[in-house]
């Protein structure tokens, strides 16, 4: 793997850069759009491209329907393979518990889905069904004009 060339001294880099060293996004420019979209904050603020993220910081990253809470522990500007990445960063406990959640939550969501398709004859059902109540509920409704 490549030598970072972070100068000795650097104590920040640009978090679209970061955001992708870290792999959080695959492309450099998704990075970019994802932070444009407001899908980045950092103290609970959107933040800009060009922000400079430091080792400390705390970043809350939005990714499809998940939503991560980060603490950056390292900088680098090379991307590096996926175990060498996770070293750059620490998902809070708050955030695993969260997203832990939410997952049981949509799994159990899922579990209300039928197993199967209807067939041609759970169709013809179901179209018999709703044509016997709009018929019932029309001749309740129907207006006499004696």
């Amino acid at each position: 793997m490549r030598k970072s060339s972070l100068p000795e001294g650097a104590v920040g880099m640009r978090i679209d850069k970061w955001l992708w060293t870290a792999r959080f996004f695959k492309t450099r420019s998704i990075a970019k759009h994802a932070i444009e979209g407001g899908k980045v904050h950092h103290n609970g603020e959107r933040v800009k491209v060009s922000r400079e993220v430091r080792i400390g910081m705390e970043l809350t990253i939005q990714q499809g329907i998940d939503k991560k809470t980060v603490l950056i522990k390292a900088l680098s500007d090379v991307r590096g393979p996926a175990p060498v990445a996770q070293t750059l960063y620490e998902e809070t406990e708050v955030s695993i518990a969260r997203r832990e959640l939410l997952a049981s939550q949509r799994k159990l969501h899922n579990l209300a889905r039928p197993d199967h398709r209807p067939n041609k004859k759970d169709r013809r059902d179901i179209s018999k069904f709703k044509n016997e109540n709009s018929q019932s509920f029309d001749q309740s409704w129907s207006y006499n004009d004696d």
